[in-house]
């Protein structure tokens, strides 16, 4: 009941138009910024240990920005439950889809790579519309299970499929004849049993997970990183996909790795705010 509950709840407020959201969402920035003060000292943590050269005001700055976007992606990622095919591609411009095309045209599957930036939950719709080769998404199975079948739900409103990681090898092997690809939001926290590769990434010590790279390399499947900027209008984003690799046996072990966590933090250092600040990415200290 609490599941039906909450899909009821979901497709009820994304019915209200985008104007509205937007001023829930304005409301909801001083509400986290100034009364709840939601995972501040996180924040700030996070920006202050990835940007010690800048000032304690540019970093404000930053965090406000970071603020102000959250909320955004909040009312967005409601509004996805009754947004139509086209109001998607309004909403996210493909800018070089023939990046991906091209290695559909040679039969082989691709190996998305993207992060939490922009509005990565909007991109899996955009995804989903681009092809009609089977789309799998890779995800980190949430703690709550009624929050976690509403929103797997609405994630594969237009044709993706939900894999939990601990799935994917299975289910890649299965399609590694015919065209596909299968997305990775790579900047996740790994367990201890996941990972133990750790490298500098926004010049802290961090573990990262290596999953994409160990696929990509029994596969044999290129990897591209899909970029989700946002563009000047509010609500309207774009996805520039960029080759990373092509022939996964060509590199050392863990230089994959480090190859697309280096290009999410040249995007991140680009423009720090629309990166997911809130995340305590880095509470995975070394064991000694």
């Amino acid at each position: 009941m609490r599941k039906k509950s909450i899909a009821a709840l979901l497709y009820i407020t994304s019915l209200l138009p985008f104007w509205l959201l937007y001023r829930l969402s304005d409301l909801l920035y001083y509400l986290l910024f100034y009364v709840m003060r939601y995972r501040k000292e996180v924040v700030f943590e996070n920006l202050e240990n990835a940007f010690p050269e800048k000032s304690a005001a540019e970093r404000k700055t930053i965090a406000k920005k970071f603020y102000r976007f959250l909320p955004d992606l909040v009312v967005e990622a409601v509004k996805m439950r009754s947004m139509s095919k086209k109001e998607v591609e309004k909403r996210i411009e493909l800018l070089n889809p023939e990046e991906v095309y091209q290695y559909f045209d040679q039969g082989k599957g691709v190996i998305g790579v993207t992060a939490h930036y922009g509005n990565w939950e909007l991109g899996i719709y955009r995804l989903s519309l681009m092809t009609n080769f089977p789309r799998l998404i890779i995800y980190k199975p949430l703690n709550n299970n009624d929050f976690n079948e509403v929103y797997n739900a609405l994630r594969c409103r237009f044709g993706a499929t939900m894999v939990p990681m601990k799935q994917i090898l299975r289910h890649i092997v299965q399609l590694r004849n015919q065209p596909h690809i299968s997305m990775f939001v790579a900047d996740q926290t790994p367990t201890y049993q996941d990972s133990d590769y750790y490298m500098d990434f926004l010049k802290q010590e961090t573990l990262v997970y290596t999953g994409t790279e160990r696929i990509a390399r029994l596969t044999k499947n290129p990897i591209v990183y899909c970029h989700i900027g946002r563009k000047k209008k509010r609500g309207h984003y774009y996805c520039q996909f960029t080759s990373l690799v092509t022939d996964p046996d060509a590199y050392a072990p863990h230089e994959i790795t480090e190859i697309h966590n280096r290009f999410t933090e040249a995007m991140i250092n680009k423009e720090p705010a629309y990166w997911l600040w809130s995340h305590r990415r880095w509470k995975r200290k070394r064991r000694s």
